[in-house]
Parts: structure tokens; C-alpha cells; sequence
């Protein structure tokens, strides 16, 4: 039996922690934002409005304490620098997630703020502490104009936030989530209302924050809270120009099932082995930034990513190249057959077409880049054994990681690093032209053939034609007929509890790594891209097989 969410979310050692710490935390300003409220003698007349008062004020100073946390995560370049060394203290690699719980902590906390703020309003027009209706201070007053601003923004981000709509509409959670400006100058001005004061009327002042803190007793918390928004809008003018810096596309190849690989010159460009970055057309969308991970080493002279035609923008950039479902379609052909070269078309499964604007008409557009931004493989050499696992495109963070072994494998430059397991599920065989290139190249430069093992994963019902050119070219052939490579193709999914437990064992007998004793800790890291299903069972068998002798981690790309 797998452990359960619960246990998964809430139980282990780190996730405890957390848990304690930030739910904690925010209990703690919950209890706190209350007592100061209920026992400040210059807020009587308003504590008369007893526990709906209480609470409202407890829950809002919870939500100026997320209002600005929830920023703190999205310091990408900040985070990028202190990762390498924090790593340990600072859950760097799991900031979307740490952006999540604080965006559901501010949905939970919202709610009770305003329902709270309802009973308010409904007891001011019902004993008239102060001469004013309900209606007055939720549509004519700043504090209830700002809040259902802030109300209405939330609906939308939160609403096309879902994963769904985020891969069937990335546009939507593009376009509404920028709305978060506006929502931060709504929680910066939210206090301008002066609903909290020891007066029957406000005390407006000609400057921000346009209330005066003699009469209006907030907890002046726009003050500490403001602070992230400036960094965050620093870092955002500091990405602006460096995105604006020289860039020019080289080079474009399409690949099998309509994977297309973007070959960027950019000298100013820096970065390490499996991280990622923003791409934009500016032809396609002024204002549209989408993520993808590097496939090229640090070592070659470009930076190249891979890009399925799977969205709206990914179809719109295959249509504007000129290699749009037509030509996708007639490679796919190729390599479903399993042919070494089709008849009609000429092609082989592993063959891409090339876009040199140097030899055919095609211009190539503009094209800007913002990042690099990090990412959990860049740690793949502080370990001795490395797994690591691609599903689909998932495969891309782990381009570059191989490239960059092949290149410090000849300079002897390895780290810790003893060996590495490779594993690509794939679902349909096309998808093997992706990297079919890189892996033959990579194979081939293995001075010690046990260092680098590359294990495939087809998942398809495989059809007739394929299953009889395997076959047929099968038969003693040196190379698998289905990638090219020495490494034979693997049909089904792979049991990772199995695979593990088969790697702990030869770990542990000293056969898997020859000279370790039992006396050290080995330390095997497994990095992961792809579907949450398969890092569910991957992490599972992780936790099962480690033990004194053999240390697991997981890890999971994010973006």
C-alpha cells in the first residue's frame, strides 16, 4: 500500500515541519490580530459589533502577512542565486508549490475576512454606532471598493489557475494572472477606508496612505507587506532588460510528432545543465512569456530548447515556420512505420527537417529569452548514482544534463558521480526521434560502458507494420531497430518499485559500484519530468528502498 495523501501532504518529516511552522504562523497572527482588537480601549464603541469585528480583524492581519509572502516564491533570479547554498534550509526547487499553499491560505482566509466584514456592516446599519448604511461602506467607502476589487481579481486568477485550463488555455492564466498588480495595489490601499478608528468619522489625510494614524488604528501592515511587491517589481524591470539584450535565432529543426528544437544565439546568456528559461515571439504575442527547459550544454555554442506543437502558441510557431501539421504528419508517418527510410517521403524515423534561414526562404522571427532560472538536476553531480527519468517531452531537462556528462566525462571533470541510469517512457515511438542524435552520440563516447545505461520505455499498442520491421530488423542486429541505439527498447511500464529494489540489492552486495563499502552512505538522486502519476510511484519507491546503506531522493521538475 502507497502512503496516503494525507501522510504524503501533512506527515513526512519536511512536510511536518512546514506545516507546523506556517500553519502555526498563521494561527498565531489569527489569535493575535483578535486580542489586539478586542482589548485596545480606543476601539470600544467599535468592539460592540463583539466576535464578527474580533474575527474580521484577526483574519485580516493573516491576509497582510500572505499578501506579501505570497510574492516571496516568485523572486525567481533571488532564489536561482541562494539555491546552490540553501538548498537544505530553503525548499527552492518547490516554489510553485510554496506559491500554492499561501494563494489557498489567502482563499480560506479571504473568505472568513469578508464574511466577517458582511456581519460588520449588517450590525453598523442595525445599531448605528455610525451614522451610515451597509450598502454605504461596501460600494461607497475605499476599504469595500478595494476589497471586492481584490475579491473579483481572485476569482479570475484562482479560476484559470487550474492545471486544466493552464494546458488547454495557457493564455488565460497568462493574461489573468498578471492581474496581480492590481490586486497588490488593492491590498496596499485597503486600509485608506479607515473602517477601524476611535472616531465617528474618518480622518482623511491629503497623503498616502490618505488616513491619519491618530484616529485610524489599523496595524499599519502595508508597511512590512510592501516590501516584496518592490523587490518583486525590481526583479520583474531587471528581467525587462535583460530579455532586451542581443538574441537571434540560428537555426530550427523539427523532429517526429512535430517536437521542434529552436537553436538561439545569445552571448550574454549564462547558465547551468537542466535549467530552464522564458521564451517569447514577439510576432506571435507582444506580451506572452512561456517556459521550457534548456536541452544544450553550457559547453555548445547555443541554447536550444525542444517544443511540442501541443497549444495555441506551440501550433501558432509551427504554422509561422512553415512546418505545421502537413509536415509533422508525414515524418510521424515514417517513424510509426518503423522504416528505416520511406519510400514516398524519404525520411527516416529518426530524421528531422532543418530551417536554415542561410539555405531555404524561411525568415526566421524574433525571438527573446529571459532566465536561466534553477532547477533540482543541476544538482546531478553531488551524487554517486544519478536515476535519471523522462516521460514524453519530459525528456528535455535531461538533454542537457547528458550532453554536459559527455562533456566533462572527457575533461574527467565528474564530481562524485560514478553512474548514471537513464530511463524515457515514451507513449508512441515518434516521440525516440527527439533525441535519437544526441543518445546515439552519447552511447557512443562511453569509454566505460557500465558508467551511462540507457533505458527506453515504449507504452504503445504496437501495430502490425511496426512489430513486423522489428521483427525483421531485430534479428541479430547490433542496434534496436526502434531507437537506433545499443540499449534495447523495453515494451510496457516500467515497475519502479522493482527497479529500485534491484539497484538497493547490487548497491548493497558491492557489485553495482565496485570498491564501496558498507560502512558508507551511498547516495543515489532521482530526478524527474513529466506526469504527477508516474512521480507518485517514483517517490514511493524512493522512500520504500532506503535504508542505512543506500540513501534515495526524489526530486521534481517545476516550472
Amino acid at each position: 500500500m502507497g502512503e496516503t495523501w494525507i501522510q504524503r501532504e501533512f506527515l513526512t518529516p519536511r512536510r511536518l515541519v512546514f506545516n507546523v511552522l506556517f500553519y502555526g504562523t498563521h494561527i498565531f497572527l489569527f489569535a493575535y490580530g483578535w486580542h489586539s482588537q478586542a482589548t485596545n480601549p480606543k476601539l470600544a464603541g467599535l468592539n460592540s459589533l463583539k466576535f464578527s469585528v474580533w474575527i474580521s480583524r484577526g483574519a485580516g492581519l493573516v491576509l497582510a502577512f500572505d499578501g506579501g509572502l505570497i510574492l516571496v516564491p516568485m523572486l525567481r533570479n533571488i532564489i536561482r542565486v541562494i539555491r546552490p547554498k540553501l538548498t537544505w534550509l530553503f525548499p527552492a526547487d518547490e516554489n510553485i508549490w510554496f506559491h500554492r499553499q499561501v494563494a489557498y491560505s489567502m482563499a480560506f482566509w479571504s473568505m472568513v475576512h469578508t464574511t466577517a466584514h458582511y456581519v460588520n456592516f449588517i450590525n453598523v446599519e442595525r445599531t448605528q454606532i455610525r451614522k451610515e448604511y451597509a450598502l454605504q461602506i461596501h460600494y461607497t467607502q475605499p476599504g469595500g471598493i478595494t476589497g471586492h476589487f481584490m475579491l473579483l481579481i481572485m476569482v479570475l486568477m484562482y479560476s484559470t489557475a487550474h492545471q486544466k485550463i493552464r494546458k488547454q488555455c495557457f493564455e488565460a492564466f497568462w493574461y489573468t494572472h498578471h492581474l496581480a498588480f492590481f490586486f497588490m495595489l488593492g491590498l496596499y490601499t485597503h486600509a485608506t477606508g479607515c473602517f477601524v478608528r476611535d472616531t465617528a468619522e474618518p480622518d482623511y489625510i491629503s497623503t498616502f496612505p490618505f488616513y491619519s494614524t491618530k484616529h485610524c488604528l489599523g496595524y499599519l501592515s502595508w508597511r512590512f507587506t510592501i516590501w516584496p511587491g518592490i523587490i518583486y517589481f525590481g526583479e520583474r524591470v531587471w528581467r525587462e532588460i535583460r530579455a532586451r539584450r542581443a538574441t537571434r535565432l540560428s537555426k530550427v529543426l523539427v523532429h517526429p510528432s512535430g517536437a521542434m528544437e529552436l537553436r538561439i544565439v545569445k552571448p550574454s546568456f549564462k547558465y547551468t545543465a537542466g535549467q530552464w528559461l522564458f521564451i517569447q515571439i514577439p510576432e506571435l504575442s507582444r506580451f506572452q512569456w512561456h517556459p521550457f527547459t534548456i536541452t544544450s550544454a553550457p559547453e555548445d555554442p547555443y541554447v536550444s530548447v525542444h517544443i511540442r506543437q501541443v497549444g495555441d502558441f506551440t501550433q501558432a510557431l509551427g504554422s509561422r515556420l512553415g512546418v505545421g501539421p502537413a509536415v509533422v504528419a508525414a515524418m510521424t508517418s515514417a517513424a510509426m512505420k518503423g522504416a528505416e527510410k520511406d519510400s514516398k517521403t524519404g525520411m527516416t524515423r529518426g530524421d528531422f527537417v532543418e530551417l536554415d534561414p542561410a539555405v531555404t526562404s524561411i525568415t526566421l522571427p524574433h525571438v527573446r529569452i529571459d532566465g536561466p532560472y534553477g532547477a533540482p538536476a543541476e544538482d546531478v553531480f553531488n551524487s554517486e548514482v544519478a536515476i535519471l527519468v523522462g516521460a514524453g517531452i519530459g525528456v528535455t531537462p535531461f538533454a542537457s544534463i547528458l550532453k554536459h556528462i559527455w562533456y566533462r566525462q572527457k575533461k574527467g571533470k565528474l564530481g562524485s558521480l560514478r553512474r548514471v541510469e537513464f530511463f524515457w517512457v515514451c507513449r508512441d515511438a515518434p516521440s525516440f526521434g527527439w533525441f535519437q542524435s544526441l543518445l546515439q552520440e552519447v552511447e557512443a563516447a562511453q569509454a566505460d560502458p557500465n558508467f551511462l545505461r540507457i533505458n527506453v520505455y515504449l507504452t504503445q499498442k504496437i501495430g502490425e507494420d511496426m512489430l513486423w520491421n522489428i521483427a525483421v530488423n531485430d534479428a541479430g542486429a547490433e542496434y534496436d531497430p526502434l531507437t537506433l541505439l545499443r540499449s534495447r527498447t523495453m515494451f510496457g511500464r516500467p515497475d519502479w518499485k522493482s527497479i529500485f529494489s534491484t539497484l538497493r540489492q547490487s548497491i548493497e552486495s558491492g557489485q553495482y559500484l565496485p570498491g564501496s563499502t558498507s560502512q558508507l552512505k551511498t547516495k543515489v538522486a532521482t530526478y524527474f519530468c513529466g506526469p504527477g502519476v508516474i512521480a507518485k510511484a517514483l517517490k514511493e519507491a524512493c522512500v520504500e528502498n532506503t535504508n542505512s546503506s543506500v540513501e534515495f531522493s526524489f526530486a521534481k521538475e517545476h516550472f
